[in-house]
């Protein structure tokens, strides 16, 4: 009898786990543990999501045009060399289904995003993991990896779940020092929350082999839409093209992603707050010996002695209806990652792990 099997690498895949959501006995919760926006997505967007609602026998557009335009009219880019996804995890997964195969590699670093190797291995490629520096990406450690199987370098800037990143002269760096067979992937989920980054939009100006992705899914508060999109040369989104879907993006998601990103007034509305409340809460938890980096998300790393007083603080934490994001699956097992929620869910959080600091004491 002939055996199905699956293509080589796909049962090498470890299932994604998301952030949880629910914790058995507790009925009212606080979910921090998938970097979502707590003030949900723009009034406007939602306003757009209730529109479509008369059109849903239609199909969407293919070319996404209209979504296209605004994200380039926002970002001051060229819209003809943006490309539009699920998410940017898919448009992470174009790049990988069309320059990666089987013998060739994929580089990501040590804490970086764990859908990369998920996604070298859906295309056949090898993973191939690089250590990173105090929890920053280390491009002397990148280039030292890169070799002539080298196809693909992911570099997740800002950094989940470290929340730190690295400086527009190393990313130029990478960049000038990567073959000219090899792609370099910006994935900007968090570029929203630091002020004055482009995402590496400069750097995809000047190098024809570099690729920057943006999602819907934090700052703009559409995570339940999945959209993404993509900017590179016209080249490179010609080929994406190719092997995207024509209808991958639904007609609602493309309305409320456009209404969203021409929402400029509520964007700094939640970048404003969240800054606001992410310095507030990283001060006030050094104060009780819970150290993090400095953060350039939405959300902050706390660190603690080991991985035992991590995990005790987050079983904690449970009790009184907080859910956080443990790391170890990151290399981090003695760190917490916490959303920076509204203030009331900031708040409860710093009284929280107070209560268990003084508890362990």
């Amino acid at each position: 009898m002939t055996q199905i099997t699956p293509q080589p690498g796909i049962m090498d895949i470890a299932l994604y786990q998301g952030g949880q959501s629910h914790v058995a006995g507790v009925e009212h919760v606080i979910k921090l543990s998938s970097n979502e926006n707590p003030f949900g997505p723009s009034p406007k967007a939602i306003e757009a999501v209730r529109n479509s609602a008369g059109t849903l026998h239609r199909y969407p557009s293919t070319d996404h045009a209209e979504l296209r335009a605004a994200v380039g009219e926002r970002h001051g880019l060229d819209a003809a060399r943006v490309v539009c996804g699920v998410g940017s995890d898919e448009v992470l997964q174009f790049v990988a289904q069309a320059y990666a195969g089987p013998g060739d590699e994929v580089i990501y670093t040590e804490h970086g995003f764990s859908m990369y190797p998920i996604i070298a291995r859906m295309a056949g490629a090898t993973p191939v993991m690089v250590a990173e520096r105090a929890r920053k990406v280390d491009v002397d450690t990148i280039l030292a990896a890169v070799n002539g199987q080298t196809r693909i370098v992911f570099v997740t800037n800002p950094g989940n779940p470290t929340s730190t990143m690295i400086s527009d002269a190393e990313l130029e760096r990478l960049a000038d020092g990567l073959p000219a067979h090899c792609l370099m992937v910006l994935d900007g989920a968090y570029a929203e929350f630091v002020d004055g980054f482009d995402g590496g939009t400069s750097l995809v100006d000047r190098f024809e082999n570099v690729i920057m992705t943006r999602t819907f899914s934090k700052v703009y508060g559409l995570g339940g839409m999945r959209v993404g999109w993509g900017y590179a040369s016209k080249s490179i989104i010609d080929v994406l093209n190719r092997v995207r879907q024509p209808f991958n993006l639904s007609l609602t998601a493309l309305a409320a992603a456009e209404a969203a990103v021409k929402d400029e007034e509520f964007l700094a509305f939640c970048q404003a707050e969240n800054a606001r409340l992410r310095v507030w809460m990283t001060g006030e938890l050094a104060k009780i010996g819970v150290p993090s980096d400095p953060s350039c998300t939405n959300f902050i790393l706390a660190r603690f002695a080991n991985q035992t007083e991590a995990e005790a603080c987050d079983d904690y934490l449970k009790t009184q209806g907080l859910i956080v994001r443990r790391v170890a699956g990151y290399n981090l097992p003695n760190a917490l990652r916490i959303t920076v929620g509204d203030e009331e869910a900031c708040r409860r959080v710093v009284a929280a792990i107070t209560a268990f600091k003084g508890g362990a004491a």
